[in-house]
């Protein structure tokens, strides 16, 4: 569903102008400047209104993190939202997924949050997906060393989908949960997260922990065990 355009979009956004960065290429390999003082530097790929955003940067202050939405109206709210709550480690960046090499230096992200992405569902829309292999590619060219990607989605095929593609690029795989909520709410919801979780829809989650690249020669030529 498309979003309805807000009203006074710019004005609103220049209002945030202390959180918003307008040149995020000027910053690569900078973005520490923003925080010196920051122990990890975290990036969320659509950050939608924010409430994920807002409460796990108030819950982490000694992290810097990075906001990348493609859709302003969506991140005006998600702007307004941290303003309002003086929070002072986090910045906005009007942007996509495919751009993130031009924004960060190799190793400059420690974190990647993916959230309740859309699931581009056949075949021929599986490029789009953001835990699509190419896009895997990219997050390996700004991950540090061990770095990791914290992934959530309520849709069940994406989901599993996702599982396999991790490893092929070499991401392990660990805390994985096909309903994350089933004990009581496990940490920072989306607005979305829990208007799904409310329905009764289980909650995906897995994390991905950066790995050294295998050699593809090397894979194809790795002896198999036997059973």
């Amino acid at each position: 569903m498309r979003m309805r355009k807000k009203p006074n979009l710019i004005p609103r956004m220049e209002r945030c102008a202390r959180v918003w960065i307008t040149d995020p290429e000027e910053h690569r390999g900078h973005w520490r400047e923003l925080m010196p003082e920051a122990e990890a530097l975290h990036l969320e790929l659509g950050c939608g209104k924010g409430r994920f955003t807002a409460e796990t940067v108030a819950s982490m202050p000694n992290t810097l993190f990075i906001a990348v939405e493609r859709v302003p109206d969506a991140m005006v709210i998600a702007m307004e939202r941290v303003c309002a709550l003086d929070l002072h480690n986090v910045f906005f960046v009007d942007g996509d997924a495919a751009q993130l090499p031009t924004f960060f230096s190799p190793g400059e992200v420690d974190r990647i949050y993916i959230n309740f992405c859309d699931p581009w569902p056949g075949n021929r829309h599986a490029k789009r997906r953001l835990t699509h292999p190419n896009f895997l590619r990219l997050y390996r060219q700004v991950l540090a060393e061990g770095g990791a990607i914290h992934f959530k989605t309520d849709n069940r095929d994406l989901f599993e989908w996702s599982l396999l593609q991790f490893p092929e690029v070499s991401f392990s795989l660990n805390a994985v949960t096909r309903d994350l909520h089933a004990n009581g709410i496990c940490g920072v919801m989306t607005d979305y997260e829990e208007k799904f979780h409310n329905l009764g829809t289980p909650i995906n989650r897995c994390e991905a922990t950066m790995e050294p690249e295998r050699d593809r020669e090397e894979e194809d030529t790795a002896p198999v065990e036997a059973e």
